[in-house]
């Protein structure tokens, strides 16, 4: 599959402010500085869909991103959402902010409908972090894991990109049917994979 259209269709805080439901969603989550907004640039063929920043934590809002694409087998249109979830870990808040956008993302992960997976990022030079391992147990819980981006792969030779993913698998308790994919948002390698992935959870 490949996204032809992606435009930000709604930045929401609240249930209410969501968009209305009938379109699938794929959520992305990740620790703040991960890469996510330099990975939804790179699936969506977007240089500026998201802002990419130096500051970790800008991202204070789930947004909602609508997006067009085609099936490659069929050549039939494709429509879902992509929902950027705030990230975790490295932000300088305040302990009361942070755990408001605990509760946004707990609201949004536990009771929308039209959600069907979500995407965890972590980085692939380092262990994942313990609020990685919660994150993934979390989604694990809500049936929502199975699918981790290893983003920043350029950085890492071929050898430490296998045991790295290892290590991935072992420290977040990955089944062996789960997917990690290497990606690397510089080296634009790894998208082709991961949209191919949204595609099956999309049925197309």
């Amino acid at each position: 599959m490949k996204i032809h259209s992606s435009e930000l269709e709604c930045v929401a805080v609240k249930p209410a402010q969501y968009p209305a439901a009938g379109v699938p969603e794929i959520a992305f989550a990740g620790r703040s500085n991960v890469g996510k907004s330099s990975l939804l640039n790179l699936i969506t063929g977007r240089k500026s869909l998201a802002r990419v920043s130096g500051s970790p934590g800008k991202t204070r809002t789930i947004n909602f991103y609508l997006c067009t694409g085609k099936d490659d087998s069929t050549d039939e249109p494709v429509s879902f959402r992509i929902v950027d979830l705030p990230g975790y870990g490295f932000a300088k808040v305040s302990k009361a902010e942070s755990e408001k956008w605990g509760e946004m993302m707990e609201s949004y992960l536990e009771h929308r409908d039209t959600l069907l997976k979500v995407v965890q990022l972590v980085d692939i030079r380092h262990k994942p972090s313990a609020q990685d391992v919660q994150m993934y147990e979390y989604l694990k819980y809500y049936g929502l894991d199975g699918i981790v981006v290893a983003t920043k792969a350029d950085k890492i030779s071929n050898n430490e990109r296998a045991k790295n993913i290892k290590l991935i698998r072992q420290t977040l308790g990955m089944n062996k049917g789960d997917t990690v994919i290497p990606v690397s948002a510089l080296k634009k390698t790894g998208d082709a994979e991961l949209l191919d992935v949204i595609s099956s959870l999309l049925g197309k």
